[in-house]
This record gives C-alpha cells, structure tokens and sequence, in this order.
C-alpha cells in the first residue's frame, strides 16, 4: 500500500444499530476494490473485519476494527464499530480517530436505537447515512428518510432515490440532477428517467435544493427568487454543509450484492473533506500542561495517540495510533509522553482486520500500528524527545455493571490478576478490582454481554475457567440504643489462670464514620491502667464483625467504667476477652439494626420514559430528588439502595431501549427496612455456611 498525504485520506467510523450491515458494507468494499475475489459472511465466520474468535461465534463485531480502502487515489479508513451497546468503548475509540461518520440505517426497520444513539453522537462531526437492505420486500426508503427528518431533523436529505419495476429494486436516481441508474449484475449503467418517478423525484429535489441553499445567503436569495441552483453549485453547498454537519446525506445500499457500493465510495471522496481540511489542527498538552497546536502536516513535530490496542497472545501487541501530525518512519526513536519512557517504531503496518500490511511511514492523517511497544497503552500519545506533548484523551461510557469473579479450579485464584492485566490492555472500559472488605475480585464494565466475552476469553486464552456471582453488598452493622453489660473471663482451675471483668456502656456514637469510639471512666483502679488498651484491642477486634450478621460495625461507643482483676492471674490477654464478650453481649442489648449503602444516582433518559423510570425507581425504594431538562432528555437525580441497583445496567437498557444512561456514587449510610434486614440476616448466614465448607 503507497504512502497517503492528509489531502488524500479520508477516516470514516462505520456505526449503526447492530445486525444493520456495517461488517458486510465492508466486505463489499473490499470485494469492489479487489482486495479480495469474494464477500465472506457473518454467519460463516469468514469477514475481514469480525476476525476475533468471540465475532466469529457471536456473529457480531465486539471490537473496533480497521478496513482501509484505496479509492480513486484516496484512502478511506473505514473503522467497523460494534453495534451491541456493551461494546460501546470500542464505539468511543473509532471516533476518537476518525474524522467522518457513516451511519447505517436499515431500510425495513427504519431508524433503530443504535443509528439514532450514533447521530447524537456524531454532532458537530460530517456524516452520512446509509439505509441498508433495500432489497428486502418490506423496505421502504422513503418512509425511513421521512421518518430520520421527523427525528433527526431536517437536515437530512436524500441524495439518492430508489425505482423499482415489477415490484423489485431497479435502480437509483441521482436527487441532485436527476440522472437515473439501472443496477445489472451488480453493475450501475445510465438509462432513461422512470416515468413514475417524476412526482416524487420532484419532492425530494425541491427538498435537496432548498436545505443546499440554506448554506449560503446568496444561494437562499436564488432560490427564494425562483432561480434554479447549478449542478456545481448544489455539490459546493453540499460539501460545506456536510463539513459543518447541518446536512446529512442519505445514500442506499444492498451491501450483500455490492449494490450501491460504487456509489457510496465515490461519494466519500467527493463530499467528505479530507483529513487535512477536516481536522487541520489538534490541540494538545505540552509538559507544563499548557495549551498547544500542531497542524495537520507531515512537516510538523509528530503526534500520534493510540487509541486501540490488540494484545493477542499469539499475535503480540499491536498499538493502533492516529498520526494527528508528522511522520513516523520504521526505527523513529519515539518518546511515550504519557510517562516518559523511550520506545522504538519497529515494524510500522497498515491493518486491514488481522492482516498486518507493512509499509514504510504514516502520514499526518493516517490511522496504523506498531508492533510490541513495551510501555505503551491505549490512551497514551507517542512523539519525539524535541516535542513532547499529549493528546485529549478518549472519553469512554461509564462502566457501572459490577459482577464478582469465582474460579472454578482451586489454584487458580493467583492467575487471575495476570490474565486480567492482558484484558484490560484491550478494553479500557473493563475496570478490574479487589473489594478489601468482602475480599471478592471484582470485575465491572459497560454490560454483561462484555463480560460474557470476558469470561470466555479468560478461558480460551489463559485457560481460567471464572463464572461471575453478584458481589457481596457491605452492609454495616450498629445500635440505636444503650445497655450496661458485664464482660468476664475467668479461667482458675489450677496452675496459671485468666482473670478479666469489665463493666461496659455501648451507646450511639453519632458517627457512621468510624467504627468505634472509646473512653475509659474507671475510679478506684478496679481495672489498672496497664489493662486499658487491652479492652480496646478487644473491642476493636469485634467491630470488624458485628454480632448480627458478622457485618462491619459502625457509630458505637464503648465506655469501660469499672471492673476487676486479680494481681496474679489478670493479663491482657484476659482483659480483651472480657470486652469482646462485653460487646457482643452489650450491642445485642442496645437495639441492633443493620445499615444498607445508599447510592447517589444520575439517569438520563428521553422525555418519553421519564414515568417509565420513576415508577421503576419506586420499586426498588429509591427516592426522586429532582428533575432538570437538558435538550430532549430528563435528568432525573434520585437516591436508592446499593442492593437494588446491582442490575441496574441491564435493566435501564431494556426500559429504554438502549436510550438511557445513569452513573452511580456512594452517598451514606441508613438503616435497612425491618423485612429487608429479615432477608439480609438469612442471606448472611447462607454465605458464611458455604465460606465455611469451601
């Protein structure tokens, strides 16, 4: 593959709802360009782009992953994202080097969750849609492109109209100048103008000319005065328009018979700036965290972020990098300025899926990848010793689903963190952890789709076999009231004996913060001062399990006011005994009650689902806050318990289709329902009988 100038390439992300036809639009790319002398199939296992063995099992993308594409002396860098929204991280990354937007909408569906999540994602950004599947009966391109006008606005415009003869996709007018198309074998040949489609051609041009003279004030002028647009300046209107996002061009396709392929290659190089014109400049941080700019030219000081990293076990680590500005050659000696350490540019490639294709330097613009980088991760930005600097880095969903990781083989518990290292290379927005206080590993990321994946790589390539449990809650244990308890322990049958009596006062200490405070009021030297931190060892021994359900303890207040020894066979050892057995008598006595955490909660959600979602949040004994408008959506502020909120990932995608977004923090401590506790307290004692035959 030859060496692209930023003028010359064109970095599209490929989005849209899943099972649209964004990996099979690839294949027939690159069958039109011959790269390869077939079209392989999602279900077959065999596409360029879905080479992963989880893609290929799933039969859906889970990575993002490159398709360049030599195209009338231009290079497009396509990047086929997943459409499931579990993978929406490799979402984040595609656009995080990419330029453009190509989103799929399907053509019996219409605009589905994805394609419409992908819009809004893409503002500001130039884009085109692509209604895909156009030859299945039920497909209706113009009830869809009403339907993304009524949704999406009315700056989306056809640029292409279907015709049909005996009820079968025939062809394709160009809306611009009214040029019609005849499809033969795959092929696009010009042929008369279908006589029933001169109504409707005359709708959607009259639509197309109007939102092209809506970019510019002497175009509007012409048009409101009568006057017809020139062919010239349509597509000049168009291309400014589509550069600052106010149009959206929609474009059709059967992507599985390369209809519409031809079209949609040539249009991308046509209307879509190239990298050069589209992001000319990035800002990026230098090492005293000041603000600086660097062009998009190969001349410049280089800048390349890595954005994706592939850590195959078989293959190696490759990091995949946009080069935002300059040239990186084989052997540049590079600087990681995200930590300051020396890497070297071995072998440089251009990625087509898994194929690695070398080539001799990467241009300001393009998008590559090295191989075996030893300190490099995604996120980090790669340049030289005399211009270090560090590009914005990526912005990825929140990854609030949270699962407890079990191996199934006992040894293999040392393993894990090894395996996880390896994983988290690839998918930063799996978030790896050890609780302290439960002592589970846990594992949370964006849903548990991703986490099945991850599961199932742990044991296809590290050969752990996990399953994931629901993590343990932390629940906390204390009083609401005071008892005056005695603690005794003594042992004197003989020989060397124990001996240790404390009179004990356990109170709310009005702090959930700290587990315990501690006084010591002793008169007359009942219990010697030497004893003293005896019977705080002993209670602070016992506060890490309450007597409940061996739950932390939290806001008590431990008083030692009297007591006895004995001058020979009092110890330490039998001072503490006595608190502890003070304190469990003591807090049983002095009305105990469990504690739950209580979570501060964010939703956003379409206006739509706003009841849907306060309903829900009833139910699981949350409590509404407040609501504030934000465009279309709601944001709803509310506050329930952690316990009810486990699943709650999963179930904010099924109530809003996938429309809906929340983040979670911890907020405080209140005291559980006395039902609640009743469940609490059974499920406490089922957990520690099975850590007790494990």
């Amino acid at each position: 593959m030859k060496v692209y100038s930023a003028n010359e390439i064109r970095n599209v992300a490929v989005l849209g709802h899943s099972g649209c036809g964004k990996t099979t639009l690839m294949e027939a790319a690159l069958h039109l360009t011959k790269v390869t002398n077939r079209m392989g199939r999602t279900e077959d296992g065999n596409t360029v782009s879905d080479y992963d063995e989880e893609e290929k099992r799933r039969k859906v993308s889970i990575g993002a992953s490159l398709v360049p594409i030599e195209w009338e002396n231009n290079k497009i860098n396509f990047i086929d994202t997943p459409g499931y929204f579990d993978f929406a991280g490799a979402v984040s990354e595609a656009l995080a080097a990419s330029d453009a937007a190509l989103i799929l909408a399907d053509a019996k569906a219409g605009i589905e969750v994805g394609a419409e999540l992908a819009f809004e994602k893409t503002q500001g950004i130039p884009r085109m849609i692509l209604v895909n599947g156009m030859d299945d009966d039920n497909a209706d391109f113009f009830r869809v492109v009403d339907e993304m006008r009524d949704r999406l606005g009315t700056g989306v415009v056809p640029l292409m109209l279907p015709f049909y003869e005996n009820g079968k996709l025939a062809g394709n007018i160009d809306c611009a100048n009214g040029l019609s198309f005849k499809f033969e074998k795959g092929v696009s040949s010009k042929c008369e103008f279908p006589a029933d489609m001169k109504e409707t051609y005359g709708k959607y041009h009259d639509m197309l000319t109007e939102v092209a003279a809506e970019t510019d004030e002497a175009l509007i002028e012409k048009y409101l005065g009568g006057e017809a647009l020139t062919q010239e300046e349509i597509t000049q209107a168009f291309q400014k328009g589509i550069a600052d996002g106010s149009i959206t061009p929609v474009l059709f396709s059967v992507a599985n018979q390369g209809i519409g392929i031809y079209a949609l290659l040539s249009l991308i190089v046509t209307l879509l700036p190239p990298a050069s014109v589209l992001r000319p400049k990035i800002t990026a941080t230098d090492m005293k965290g000041e603000k600086v700019e660097l062009n998009c030219t190969a001349s410049d000081p280089l800048c390349a972020f890595v954005f994706k990293t592939i850590a195959d076990p078989f293959v190696g680590r490759l990091s995949v990098f946009r080069v935002f500005s300059g040239t990186i050659k084989k052997d540049t000696p590079l600087i990681n300025s995200s930590n300051d350490k020396p890497e070297k540019a071995g072998h440089l490639y251009v990625l087509r899926g898994k194929d690695q294709i070398e080539v001799s330097e990467l241009r300001a613009g393009d998008i590559g990848a090295i191989a075996k980088l030893a300190d490099t991760a995604t996120q980090d930005t790669l340049c030289t010793k005399a211009s270090m600097v560090k590009a914005t880095p990526i912005k990825y969903p929140e990854s609030m689903l949270s699962m407890a990781v079990v191996t199934k083989k006992k040894g293999d518990e040392d393993k894990i963190s090894g395996a996880f290292s390896k994983l988290l290379e690839e998918d930063k927005t799996l978030i790896f952890q050890v609780n302290r206080e439960t002592k589970q590993v846990i594992i949370s990321g964006v849903g548990d789709s991703q986490l099945d994946v991850m599961v199932n790589r742990l044991k296809s390539r590290y050969k752990l076999e996990v399953e994931l449990i629901t993590p343990l809650v932390p629940y906390r244990e204390t009083i609401k009231g005071k008892s005056d308890v005695q603690g005794k322990f003594v042992k004197q049958t003989g020989g060397g004996g124990q001996y240790g009596i404390v009179n004990m006062r356990f109170e709310p200490s009005g702090d959930l913060e700290k587990a315990y405070v501690f006084e010591e009021v002793v008169v007359g030297g009942n219990v010697p001062k030497q004893y003293f931190p005896a019977v705080e060892k002993g209670i602070q021994e016992s506060v890490k399990a309450g007597p409940v359900a061996a739950y932390a303890v939290v806001g008590v207040k431990a008083t030692l006011h009297d007591g006895k020894y004995h001058a020979v066979d009092s110890s330490e050892l039998a001072f503490k005994m006595a608190a502890s057995i003070a304190f469990k008598d003591g807090f049983m006595q002095a009305k105990p009650t469990i504690l739950e955490p209580i979570m501060k909660v964010q939703v956003v959600v379409p206006d739509n689902y706003t009841g849907d979602i306060m309903g829900d949040m009833n139910k699981r004994r949350g409590r509404i806050l407040g609501m504030e408008k934000e465009g279309k959506n709601q944001v709803i502020a509310a506050e329930a318990p952690h316990n009810e909120m486990l699943k709650y990932p999963i179930d904010l995608r099924s109530m809003t289709q996938g429309r809906g977004s929340f983040a979670m923090e911890f907020e405080r401590y209140d005291e559980a329902p006395s039902d609640v506790q009743t469940k609490i307290i059974a499920a406490r004692k089922l957990e520690l009988e099975a850590l007790k035959d494990a």
